[in-house]
């Protein structure tokens, strides 16, 4: 099968495509368009062969319902046994838009639409070129999303195409979807009514419209043998080809987490995924880095949530590590999708962060153009198995100025790079928790405590690594004392690399 491809200005609609898009549905075909959510796959909901194509082409359990898609109010009452009265108030606020009602069927809709269920969900999209559609395709149209099933839910026609070409009849593309998560999904049939699924019509705002909302607190598992009664809450979904963790904690705390682990995958010689904010991107160091949006705007991180996750697959990472988000507003849904997207893997990053003492290694030397930066270089290039920040610091610099020429000549014969390297003077903010400091002589270690008492841990590198000889200044001397004190520093800072690569080893086996 040859699938069809039209694009559709939702701006001034061409009525001749529509008119085909919906003759295909009234003659048992399928056809993608999109929502205001996601894209759906359109079938006409009330033939039970159309239901049987839906659930072929996207490889979906046939026990998984499918919501039927209505363009105006009144069509409601003529598939389901009755319409509570609270439905008016509801509809007047959130319909046209992305809220799913459940409700009683009627004979009309076959079971192959409902998995079997005698229950139907019922949505009226926003989206024109959606409503327009459905009015051309009898009126009653099931749409699940219109993806490979477990996969990433699709927001533009590409991905739609990219799963699906060559199964159904066509595809309206209408540009990217401006929400990016599906529907909310209400139960009409219990009282108080109960969300099922989490989506952007939040709990809070349907509650200043009928009061008391309930929550579905429970996931039915894979293993279960009970019917999901709505789309998305028994089977793995939403979910990316590589393995996906969510990494829980105070965002901060969490970038440490995942950086942690994302430097530990790549040494190993995985490929990783990082979803990063707006806020962290810059952060991390490391692996493929992805920026889902901003917290300050999460609805930013809901359209671009599927996006991202299918271009990690493009990527062909082999995990992906993400930051969590708040779970309120449209949080809610955004964690629902994550965590099913993840399979519910989720790691506390106070947990990975405590397998790490350092994260910060200063150097410290007078001026900070020769020893230190040496030993930061040397430093960098050693095989270490957790991620630091290596820095040179001095205690007296009163501007910035380069190297040495004879260290930066020292090191050039050594096949290290410092181009572009400055002094910058040792300061306050350079002591941390997780920051080691290591002087090239005991009296600048004596300076910096003196300077900075209580600050941070001190020592010098000779000390730190049980080495028998400060490193001397070598300013003014020869170039055999140059490179004399280049191997001093040299072994002193592979003797520093072991230390910390065994340290790294003992507490993850001490946790572990």
């Amino acid at each position: 099968m040859e699938t069809i491809i039209k694009k559709i200005d939702r701006n001034q609609i061409d009525q001749v495509i529509m008119e085909e898009a919906g003759s295909i549905l009234k003659n048992g075909g399928l056809v993608a368009f999109p929502t205001e959510t996601v894209y759906g796959l359109g079938a006409n909901a009330l033939d039970e062969e159309a239901a049987k194509k839906t659930y072929a082409a996207k490889g979906r359990p046939s026990d998984n319902p499918l919501i039927v898609h209505i363009a105006r109010l009144e069509d409601l009452g003529a598939i389901v046994e009755s319409v509570p009265l609270i439905v008016d108030e509801i509809a007047a606020h959130f319909w046209p838009g992305p809220l799913t009602m459940i409700f009683n069927k009627n004979e009309k809709v076959p079971l192959g639409t409902t998995g079997g269920l005698e229950t139907v969900a019922v949505r009226m999209p926003d989206d024109e070129i959606a409503r327009e559609l459905i009015i051309a395709g009898g009126g009653y149209v099931s749409a699940p999303s219109a993806n490979t099933s477990g996969r990433p839910s699709p927001t533009t026609a590409q991905h739609v195409a990219e799963d699906l070409s060559g199964k159904i009849e066509m595809i309206l593309d209408g540009g990217s979807v401006d929400i990016g998560v599906e529907s909310t999904i209400l139960d009409m049939t219990v009282t108080p009514p109960m969300i099922l699924r989490p989506g952007a019509i939040t709990k809070e705002m349907l509650s200043e419209v009928i009061g008391e909302v309930a929550v579905d607190e429970t996931l039915i598992s894979e293993n279960s043998t009970k019917a999901p009664k709505a789309p998305g809450m028994k089977y793995r979904h939403y979910a990316p080809k590589a393995e996906m963790i969510i990494v829980d904690g105070e965002p901060e705390e969490a970038v440490r987490a995942i950086k942690q682990i994302a430097y530990e995958q790549v040494r190993l010689g995985y490929k990783v995924g990082i979803i990063a904010s707006n806020e962290s991107v810059d952060q991390y160091t490391t692996g493929v880095v992805k920026c889902i949006g901003s917290r300050v705007n999460e609805k930013t991180v809901a359209r671009n949530l599927y996006k991202v996750l299918r271009e990690f697959d493009e990527e062909e990472v082999d995990y992906i590590y993400s930051e969590a988000f708040p779970e309120a507003g449209i949080g809610t849904a955004i964690m629902n999708r994550l965590g099913k997207a993840a399979g519910h893997h989720v790691l506390q990053a106070s947990e990975i962060t405590k397998l790490q003492d350092y994260r910060r290694i200063v150097f410290v030397s007078n001026s900070a153009n020769c020893r230190a930066p040496i030993a930061a270089a040397i430093l960098r290039k050693q095989p270490l198995f957790q991620e630091y920040e290596v820095c040179a610091r001095g205690l007296v610099v009163l501007f910035p100025e380069p190297l040495n020429p004879r260290a930066e000549e020292l090191l050039a014969r050594h096949h290290i790079e410092t181009e572009g390297y400055e002094t910058v003077a040792l300061s306050e903010e350079e002591f941390g928790e997780d920051t080691l400091v290591l002087a090239m002589q005991d009296s600048i270690k004596q300076k910096i405590q003196n300077d900075y008492p209580g600050k941070g841990q001190v020592y010098t590198l000779c000390e730190f690594v049980n080495g028998s000889k400060e490193i001397p200044s070598v300013y003014g001397q020869t170039q055999e004392q140059y490179e004399q004190m280049y191997e001093l520093i040299q072994g002193y800072v592979k003797k520093l690399a072991n230390k910390l690569n065994e340290e790294a080893k003992n507490k993850c086996q001490m946790y572990t």
